[in-house]
């Protein structure tokens, strides 16, 4: 069972089990079919009242009265009136100590959620890192500005550090993103497509992306080599690049190094 989240959009939760002989003996969603199966005396109206088939309530009963040390459940055999089904003093008790443990995880939660403090920001970042993208580089950044062409529109967001970074996308991508100034977004961007090269704070180049640093990693192939640049504020800039173009220019660890991709090779992502 998920306890309740708190009243702010952003809440901790957990989910409470005991465990027997190594199986989930109860939960919340358990809990509540012992007490509907009490309360209407049928396992069949208990099972509609929660949401699942008869089978399925049945066979829990069963695991429940199996596992438990003392049965938590009497089924009266049926007969003209139907029978009828009921918790045992045993089962009672085992709800009102579950509640208890119940009351005490939300207490311990919502403890948590005090010591934690902006849990929004917590949430952010666990959605950042949930992605699953092919592309090496994938950095979380607001938009700071829009400049729409006719068909086309440049997006610029600030990265940590207040790095900007610069894409083109079309207009029909801003709309459909609903982007807008001030707004969070993903900047995700190919190794293959990032440029490596050294000395290059004077050079003019069409590229609008260029991030200078130190090298943070070398991983050397046969054919490619993978190239990680920390540009600052807590960014890392990866780039795969031919081995013989590694060995021209001389690349080390902790050596400086500029990346830099074009405008057009960003994709735009939001959540």
């Amino acid at each position: 069972m998920k306890t309740p989240a708190s009243v702010s959009n952003t809440g901790i939760s957990g989910s409470l089990w005991i465990h027997r002989q190594q199986s989930e003996f109860l939960g919340g969603e358990r809990t509540n079919l012992l007490e509907k199966i009490d309360e209407l005396g049928s396992i069949t109206k208990a099972a509609k009242a929660v949401g699942i088939s008869y089978k399925t309530a049945w066979d829990t009963v069963n695991m429940i009265n199996n596992l438990a040390e003392k049965p938590l459940v009497d089924r009266s055999a049926g007969g003209k009136g139907g029978g009828g089904t009921s918790l045992t003093a045993e089962g009672k008790k085992v709800i009102t100590q579950f509640k208890t443990i119940q009351e005490e995880h939300r207490k311990f939660l919502d403890n948590l959620e005090g010591r934690l403090g902006d849990t929004e920001s917590l949430y952010k970042f666990l959605r950042r890192i949930s992605m699953k993208v092919s592309a090496r580089n994938t950095f979380a950044g607001s938009v700071t500005a829009i400049t729409k062409g006719a068909v086309n529109a440049e997006v610029t967001l600030s990265l940590k550090g207040g790095i900007p970074l610069t894409a083109v996308v079309t207009n029909g991508a801003i709309d459909n993103l609903g982007l807008k100034v001030g707004a969070e977004a993903y900047a995700i961007i190919k190794a293959s497509s990032v440029i490596i090269g050294t000395d290059l704070h004077d050079a003019r180049v069409s590229a609008r992306n260029v991030f200078c640093g130190t090298i943070a990693k070398i991983i050397e192939g046969p054919v490619n080599t993978e190239v990680d640049v920390e540009i600052g504020g807590g960014n890392t800039v990866s780039a795969v690049i031919t081995h013989d173009s590694s060995i021209r220019l001389e690349l080390k660890v902790g050596g400086h190094a500029c990346a830099l991709f074009k405008a057009s090779s960003v994709i735009i992502g939001v959540n």
